[in-house]
């Protein structure tokens, strides 16, 4: 059965995105993982959910340090979040990411003068080195430039620059996120299941 075209389908977490073979060499990928492993034995109650609490924060630890990022275990991220560049990369604790984001390296998502945390709509991409500072809404499909400070919302489908930043244009009418989302598995060699 064909997906809809209207954007719908991309909502849904696409975790084909952060798929990783296993004893692959994969930072990024290895660091969500350990951040997945955390939450998932946070809720859980067994005997050894404690164990596997703890063997999940010392991959935390360890995936931190080789990436040089700065996630949170207790992070709210959505499923299928591409980290290709993780160095650098810093989200305060209580910061939202939506669903199919995108961040490269050296992104900062925090506060601004104790004013809220940003939150991350669905399929965002954010460039190299940007700043996502305060109370900060980012509307599903935007793209934030590298380098762009971001002080004020930003609307979906629209793209900043700068700094501070402001829109520079906005994604074609035609933009289908299904199709984006298809490209991007095919390029990062996950097998489509």
């Amino acid at each position: 059965m064909d997906e809809p075209r209207d954007g719908s389908a991309s909502r849904q977490p696409d975790w084909r995105r952060e798929y990783k073979r296993p004893f692959a060499w994969q930072p990024s990928r290895s660091l969500l993982a350990s951040i997945r492993a955390y939450q998932r034995a946070s809720v859980r109650r067994g005997p050894f959910h404690w164990l596997a609490q703890r063997i999940a924060v010392f991959r935390h630890r360890f995936w931190s340090v080789v990436t040089g990022a700065d996630i949170p275990l207790n992070s709210q991220l959505g499923g299928g979040l591409l980290l290709p560049h993780p160095n650098g990369i810093v989200i305060h604790p209580k910061a939202t990411v939506g669903p199919n984001c995108m961040l490269f390296q050296q992104v900062t998502l925090g506060t601004r003068g104790g004013r809220g945390v940003p939150r991350l709509g669905c399929g965002v991409d954010v460039g190299a080195g940007a700043r996502i500072l305060g109370d900060v809404s980012i509307g599903d499909y935007a793209i934030i430039g590298a380098n762009a400070v971001v002080l004020q919302d930003v609307a979906p489908g629209e793209i900043v620059a700068g700094i501070p930043a402001k829109p520079v244009g906005h994604r074609s009418k035609s933009f289908d996120p299904a199709s984006v989302l298809e490209d991007e598995t095919r390029d990062s060699g996950c097998e489509l299941i």
